[in-house]
């Protein structure tokens, strides 16, 4: 039998009036792009958008001006969405009125510029003199940081020799001696090199490391120099990183070569790929027996790196007490944070700070030791009393809230 075209039309359309009202889709979505060393920024995406629409999945860009769905938004740059991928607009023109394309706003300093010119990230790659730019070899997947003396200079190049050509590297130098690295090694002429006498990784760390600038790494090895990497391999250790998840991690300590840890949490053990807790030392679970790493070599994923370079304090330069407080930079500490038994190293334990090894002669060990337990308490008050201002403000919002 014939179907009736009209009939099968008007069925069709109530069909999809039933299922328009059964299940409601928002299709105004609010889409920012996401940008590192924004301490206010925020991020919000439809699935839907990003998944199906070709002309939304590119909205992380490092070029500032590319353009973003906004719903009713206004702005200078106000466009209709024009996709022929898109069926709903074929089918619905007056529905696009809600549809707005927007610029990303600007960073503060660059309100002049057009915004299409203006790139908030770099990296630490060295590039060419000559040649087109588009022909530079890119910039690596990792960063490896380490802050160095050109006495620890074996161990050093036994390091590095541990991690592949994915890795760029940034060397912070204590001692001031840099043109002797390219001298007697052929890598160092590929590195990174910064100098300033007498000064901590976290000081370095501060200072050039800021979240724009390392944006492109996917994780970072921010090291002390003195770690016996005979058992170590990088792609390895990042390997296991990713199937488990974890945000932040160290390789275990290998008890067996170097001394004990301070913290029992960070010794490797030789039954586990991983470990996230321990009841060594009558550690109970919490802090520093759970989701728990140290300052001497710890390994960031971009994203908590970004939220741990912000918590570093300007002035507090021994970093005591971060390691404390990494648990804030990720959702669950307890399954992000973790040490890698599989992959491990050995402490050598080798002093500089206050030493002759990295020029601060005219301080004794004593001297560095105090500021470092002071720095301690002071981080630690700095953190409560943020802590309860936060909270404070929040109870503030909340009654006004009820009020209105």
């Amino acid at each position: 039998m014939k179907s009736n075209p009209i009939l099968a039309l008007l069925s069709a359309a109530i069909f999809g009036f039933f299922i328009g009202a059964s299940f409601p889709v928002q299709l105004t979505p609010k889409v920012y792009p996401r940008r590192f060393g924004d301490a206010n920024y925020t991020f919000g995406c439809s699935d839907i958008l990003v998944r199906f629409w070709p002309a939304f999945r590119n909205i992380t860009s490092s070029v500032e001006g590319t353009p973003i769905l906004q719903s009713n938004a206004t702005s200078e740059v106000q466009l209709e969405l024009v996709d022929d991928s898109i069926n709903i607009a074929r089918r619905n023109a007056s529905s696009m009125d809600r549809y707005k394309i927007v610029e990303p706003p600007k960073p503060e300093g660059a309100e002049r510029l057009p915004p299409k010119i203006v790139v908030r990230e770099s990296d630490l790659h060295l590039r060419r003199l000559w040649g087109n730019p588009r022909d530079d070899t890119r910039t690596r997947k990792y960063l490896l940081v380490l802050t160095i003396g050109y006495k620890e200079k074996a161990n050093v190049n036994a390091t590095i020799h541990k991690f592949s050509d994915n890795f760029d590297v940034l060397l912070f130098h204590y001692d001031g001696r840099t043109t002797e690295w390219d001298e007697e090694f052929e890598w160092s002429k590929q590195a990174v090199h910064v100098s300033a006498r007498g000064q901590t990784k976290w000081w370095y760390a501060k200072r050039f490391m800021h979240p724009s600038v390392v944006a492109p790494y996917e994780y970072v090895f921010l090291w002390d120099e003195d770690l016996g990497v005979e058992a170590f391999d990088a792609e390895e250790y990042l390997r296991i990183v990713r199937k488990h998840g974890l945000a932040i991690s160290q390789p275990g300590l290998d008890i067996t070569k170097g001394p004990r840890p301070f913290f029992p949490i960070t010794i490797r053990r030789n039954d586990t790929e991983i470990h996230k807790s321990t009841t060594k030392g009558n550690c109970v679970h919490k802090r520093p027996c759970s989701g728990f790493v140290e300052i001497m070599a710890p390994v960031f994923s971009r994203e908590a790196w970004s939220c741990v370079w912000h918590m570093i304090q300007n002035d507090l330069v021994h970093g005591h007490g971060l390691d404390w407080q990494f648990w804030r930079c990720v959702d669950v500490p307890e399954e992000q944070i973790g040490v890698v038994d599989a992959q491990y190293v050995v402490h050598h334990a080798v002093v500089t700070l206050g030493s002759e090894r990295n020029g601060t002669q005219e301080v004794s060990r004593s001297q560095v030791l105090a500021r470092q337990q002071s720095e301690f308490k002071t981080f630690g008050v700095r953190i409560g009393r943020a802590e309860s201002a936060q909270k404070a403000a929040l109870r503030a919002q909340l009654a006004a809230a009820r009020t209105s």
